[in-house]
């Protein structure tokens, strides 16, 4: 099975093309622990920080790598804040995302599609009348 299907953000990306990314600005500290590479990052207040790219009227994460609604990527996924590693597709918990559908939306994809309803392997006959 291919990530892209276990995945499906590897094919939309469109959170990090709507939402600020946002987290502390620690994060983006290495002498602190932080692991989000610094020069990828601008400083909103005293004690927040954001992705380039993802204050201002059109956001883009600057770590976008790829079309929104095609095959993307995050160029430095294992350092990503916080903020992006606690936000969740769509029904990968069984739940929906709103977020995540109001993405996608703006960007004219649909919402991904709810778990499939489960169906026995082999259909029970009906009984005869």
């Amino acid at each position: 099975m291919s990530v892209i299907a276990i995945n499906p953000c590897l094919n939309c990306g469109a959170c990090c093309a709507y939402y600020r990314i946002s987290f502390y600005w620690a994060e983006a500290a290495p002498e602190l622990g932080g692991t989000v590479p610094p020069e990828f990052t601008e400083q909103l207040t005293s004690t927040r920080a954001a992705m380039k790219g993802t204050h201002g009227r059109n956001p883009r994460c600057v770590c976008l790598a790829g079309a929104v609604g095609e095959p993307v990527h995050c160029a430095i996924y294992p350092q990503r804040p916080g903020a992006c590693r606690e936000f969740e597709y769509s029904w990968k918990n069984g739940q929906p995302n709103e977020r995540c559908d109001q993405a996608r939306a703006a960007h004219g994809l649909p919402p991904l599609p709810g778990p499939a309803p489960v169906t026995p392997d082999h259909p029970i006959a009906p009984e005869a009348a």
